[in-house]
């Protein structure tokens, strides 16, 4: 059963709704940062941590760089194979 509205809302103007205002938030810098890597960049990085597939996990600048048959501890050249948004892939150098 519905509420009954008090008497001084009932005959009240509807006032039209606002979805989103004309100020809108516009930040200084940009959502997507560019990537502290590149691809094809060499680099020589301190495994700090192992990935659930058993890769090597070392960050720079808090983007993941996961380098294949690492361990932890290691430190490692390696050239970056491919680079994502949050994460990069790597391959150590001989």
């Amino acid at each position: 059963m519905p509420r009954r509205l008090p008497e001084k809302t009932k005959n009240a103007p509807i006032k039209p709704r606002r979805f989103g205002s004309k100020s809108r938030f516009r930040p200084s810098r940009p959502f997507v940062q560019s990537s502290p890597v590149k691809e094809n960049q060499e680099l020589e990085v301190a495994i700090d941590d192992i990935g659930s597939r058993g890769d090597g996990i070392a960050k720079i600048q808090g983007l993941l760089i996961f380098v294949p048959r690492s361990k932890i501890g290691e430190r490692a050249r390696v050239r970056i194979v491919s680079v994502g948004g949050k994460f990069a892939v790597a391959e150590k150098m001989a």
